[in-house]
């Protein structure tokens, strides 16, 4: 298999460009749509309502770290960065591209990079992720921050997933790792790896400590910790929308283990709960950090307060005492030393620092040519970049998406669409909702004329072709667009406008779906039929998360 294998100079540009991101994401930004710090000592779930999914959390000293998984979108494994448990901001990407590159310079759905975790030894930061057809990899850094080095890999093997590292005392260091049945043709097993003291390679064959098939099935996830002499497995089974979160613990690494179900969804709206992490806070407190299901919207992150009992945890709320919790939806906020402002993940972009927000992705290993972003310019340059993927563009790799950011909001942007040499057949440039069914709003000249058009695709992973549901004509080819995303069916919505100012309705709602393990997502795109002349792109001036009621002019440029 060919690894990212980079030149120093290259290396070297990696490293300058992490950085440059991370120092963007410091930037305080306070959502629109959704803030779950109630401004008064308590929060509410989820504290992210964005598709962060199979989180898992780090403390070093008063920072709080999150990493989630990413799959087929780059840049991958996205740090978060915390000072309460409850605000996040975006810090960096530890990896900008996926291994194999080439093979991932094609689309490639649900693959990728599945559930990481990190562990911390020797002052040095890890992340361990699985790539279900590759095998178990690993990357490090002196702090969340970066530079990340290059993945090694560290287990080679189809159907490994889910890996969570403990240093141990005596300076061994132990992989617990779940199995894909799609791959490795068995699930709903637990298996432990010893490492070598580096953390860089497996040394022995591994042996399984605990099988689900009768009391858990597909059980899997698994988060590998040690206190008061107990090593403990926390892991989610039963499915991840139907399922509970369960706790294994042992005196010895490879069992015998004894089984406790620790969080079940009960009388509570949360379904799942799925996969976490504990965190023990400097303050002494203990939280659980999980995920929930919410179809269109993705794995959404949620915040469980979590305490000891006879050295079992309860995660949530007790509320008849049987030693299982129950998912809270408000709660008071981790106890912590100083204070901290309300601040969110980036969600809108205003294109105007020579760059685009580290909440944007493409939907494979990019190409530098697919855009530009200069600094003074104001705006987004996408290139009306050729598709040979087929009928529509579920398979097109430079579509630029980000997460459903809440439950209602709405997306604006400004495009002036430019067509050179006059070769303007098969070339658009719009505003899309993706999914494995998904719905866009575009722009496109046709001879002397300019249109907007409303396109449906339904049924993209198999081929189906896109239908035009409406389409109107326009003066220019600067175009307002919007769409409104409405809960809990993710109903959206589409408008233009001339002006910036009166929108007019385009189309028929469209119920958002989501892709394979992830949710839907929404974001700009420029496309060029294959076999056509190269030439044409669009200038995206900005791109606006606000709440949906707000009907006015978004643009002030």
């Amino acid at each position: 298999m060919k690894l990212l294998r980079s030149s120093g100079l290259l290396l070297a540009l990696i490293m300058m460009l992490c950085v440059s991101e991370s120092s963007r994401a410091q930037k305080k930004y306070v959502s629109r749509v959704w803030t779950a710090d109630n401004g008064d000592g308590t929060y509410r779930n989820p504290i992210l309502f964005a598709d962060y999914s199979d989180p898992d959390v780090m403390r070093i000293g008063d920072d709080y770290y999150l990493v989630s998984s990413s799959f087929n979108c780059t840049p991958g494994l996205p740090i978060l960065h915390s000072r309460d448990l409850v605000n996040w901001t975006f810090l960096t990407h530890a990896l900008p591209g996926l291994p194999d590159e080439n093979h991932y310079r094609s689309v490639r759905h649900g693959k990728g990079v599945w559930a990481p975790s990190f562990s911390r030894h020797n002052e040095m930061v890890y992340i361990y992720y699985p790539d279900p057809d590759y095998g178990v990899f690993m990357i490090k850094a002196r702090s969340p921050e970066g530079p990340w080095s290059a993945p090694v890999l560290v287990l080679k093997g189809k159907g490994i997933i889910d890996p969570s590292v403990l240093w141990d005392n005596d300076g061994k260091a132990y992989m617990a790792v779940a199995w894909a049945a799609s791959r490795a043709g068995v699930n709903s097993l637990i298996t432990v790896f010893q490492l070598n003291s580096e953390g860089t390679k497996v040394v022995d064959g591994g042996r399984h400590v605990y099988d689900g098939h009768d009391l858990d099935k597909t059980v899997e996830g698994p988060k590998l910790y040690k206190r008061n002499g107990y090593y403990y497995i926390f892991c989610p089974a039963g499915g991840v929308s139907t399922g509970w979160q369960l706790v294994l613990r042992s005196r010895s690494i490879y069992g015998p283990y004894k089984r406790k179900i620790v969080m079940a969804q009960g009388k509570s709206s949360i379904n799942g709960p799925h996969q976490g992490a504990w965190v023990h806070t400097a303050s002494g407190e203990d939280w659980f950090v999980h995920f929930q299901d919410k179809g269109a919207y993705g794995r959404v992150t949620l915040l469980e307060p979590m305490v000891w009992k006879d050295d079992w945890p309860i995660i949530g709320i007790d509320k008849d005492g049987d030693g299982c919790g129950e998912p809270v939806t408000e709660y008071k906020k981790p106890l912590i030393r100083g204070e901290t402002a309300v601040q969110t993940p980036q969600e809108s972009d205003e294109f105007d620092d020579g760059g685009i927000g580290p909440q944007w992705q493409w939907q494979a290993n990019s190409e530098i040519q697919w855009s530009v972003a200069l600094k003074n310019t104001g705006y987004l340059r996408l290139f009306a970049y050729p598709s040979d993927t087929g009928k529509n563009l579920y398979d097109m790799p430079n579509l630029l998406l980000q997460k459903f950011p809440a439950p209602d909001f709405s997306a604006t942007t400004k495009v002036k669409w430019n067509i050179e040499f006059d070769e303007w057949q098969g070339k658009k440039a719009g505003l899309i909702i993706s999914g494995d069914s998904y719905a866009y709003i575009s722009v496109r000249k046709q001879e002397d004329k300019f249109y907007v058009d409303q396109v449906v695709c339904r049924e993209g992973p198999k081929g189906a072709r896109e239908t035009v549901v409406d389409e109107q004509q326009v003066k220019d080819s600067i175009i307002f667009m919007r769409v409104d995303v409405n809960g809990p069916d993710a109903v959206c919505s589409f408008s233009y406008s001339e002006d910036g100012k009166h929108f007019r309705s385009i189309g028929k709602p469209f119920k958002a779906h989501p892709d394979l393990w992830i949710g839907a997502k929404v974001g700009l795109f420029c496309t060029s039929r294959s076999g056509v002349r190269t030439g044409g792109y669009a200038d995206f001036d900005y791109f606006r998360i606000d709440p949906l009621q707000e009907r006015e002019s978004t643009d002030s440029k």
